[in-house]
């Protein structure tokens, strides 16, 4: 293991590059190759990896990501604190298509996705019932309302399986469940995370009001509104990150959710090449 690069950040659709002057690095892992290369480099002033979650041009489908090779290759690159960032429809008013939320829970709808590192003759239940660390979570609301952009400072993303869209009937079960946006990407990845110590905010950028609305309505969710509008937020996204990136103190570190020797084992695992 090394100590690389203590912040890490997964760029969600549309944000496939982000350090300037870094170096690319293939990082082996015993669950295959990660979605792509990571880049380590400087980020405001913060040594940073940097990983595309669909790969370097939107070749990975939700449903495709090496979850546990993207999670394991951060931790193998020192990363404590993980920043992601995601696409997602808004399922009530409050979330808006331009509205940044900050989410404080999630609601895992997948189903057959590699969700947990110890599968093995080990056994560790994750706690966690509030997954996303509120340290990293307050700096992420302050670098927002520091951006001037709109944020909402919580929220219940719904995970579902993906590729496809909601139905509409399904978009209204998931607001009537207590969701507040919809995405196809936030777990397995945040639980992971927390299994080998590592602490995740997430900053999600609202395209849609997914299916929930009439048809033909201008906020219905289509593959291609939600390019055309992340496109245009690229800017915007791209500061948001930065800023978190900055406000992470120095030597950040939360206390694991699992044992610390539970953790190396998974990290002494014998890569594949």
């Amino acid at each position: 293991m090394s100590d690389a690069a203590p912040v890490g950040v997964i760029g969600g659709s549309g944000l496939y590059s982000l350090l300037d002057d870094a170096e690319r690095l293939e990082v082996p892992t015993p669950y295959g190759a990660p979605s792509a290369r990571i880049t380590v480099g400087v980020l405001a002033g913060r040594r940073v990896a940097f990983l595309p979650r669909h790969g370097g041009g939107h070749t990975l489908a939700p449903h495709r990501i090496p979850y546990r090779a993207n999670v394991w290759a951060l931790a193998s690159l020192g990363v404590r604190a993980l920043v992601t960032s995601s696409a997602v429809g808004g399922l009530v008013d409050e979330a808006a298509p331009g509205v940044f939320v900050v989410p404080d829970q999630y609601l895992d709808r997948t189903t057959n996705r590699d969700g947990t590192f110890y599968d093995g003759a080990r056994v560790e239940h994750l706690a966690a019932p509030d997954p996303f660390d509120p340290l990293l979570r307050d700096l992420a609301i302050d670098a927002l309302t520091a951006e001037h952009v709109p944020v909402r400072p919580t929220g219940t993303t719904v995970v579902i399986d993906g590729p496809r869209f909601a139905t509409r009937a399904e978009s209204r079960f998931h607001a009537a469940s207590g969701g507040t946006t919809i995405n196809m990407t936030l777990a397995p990845e945040t639980p992971l995370a927390l299994e080998l110590g590592i602490a995740v905010v997430n900053c999600s950028f609202v395209t849609d009001r997914d299916s929930a609305v009439d048809a033909g309505h201008e906020d219905a969710v289509t593959a291609g509104l939600v390019l055309e509008r992340l496109a245009a937020a690229q800017p915007v996204i791209r500061r948001v990150v930065a800023a978190v990136v900055e406000r992470i103190p120095d030597g950040f570190r939360a206390g694991p959710a699992v044992p610390a020797d539970a953790i190396a084992e998974v990290l002494a695992r014998p890569v594949r090449r």
